[in-house]
């Protein structure tokens, strides 16, 4: 009896860090944060003009919202990463096109 209360209270313990630990998305949050700085850098050294800084953070701003709503459950599945790293590709290709244009401030 007593063995089968431990389990349960060890077991209790341990489900809601791993819900928690599922929730986590590192990969995708260090993404994000390497593809703002590259659109600061453009800013800074006029690669991007207003125009376009503004259209890739208003999609960097839609993935922090996909995240976010992904997140709210406390488990981010792996359609919903599919789904954010496809978004996080297609904006960091933006950006890119977006820096080596001839478009100048």
């Amino acid at each position: 009896m007593k063995q089968m209360i431990w389990s349960a209270a060890l077991l209790s313990m341990c489900v809601p860090s791993f819900v928690l630990a599922q929730a986590e998305t590192p990969r995708m949050d260090q993404r994000q944060a390497n593809q703002e700085r590259r659109i600061d850098q453009g800013i800074s050294s006029g690669q991007l003009n207003e125009r376009e800084a503004n259209r890739v953070n208003n999609q960097q701003q839609h993935i922090n919202n996909m995240e976010d709503k992904a997140k709210s459950d406390g488990v981010v599945t792996k359609k919903e990463r599919a789904r954010i790293n496809h978004a996080q590709d297609r904006t960091s290709r933006h950006i890119a096109r977006q820096k080596h244009d001839r478009q100048q401030r």
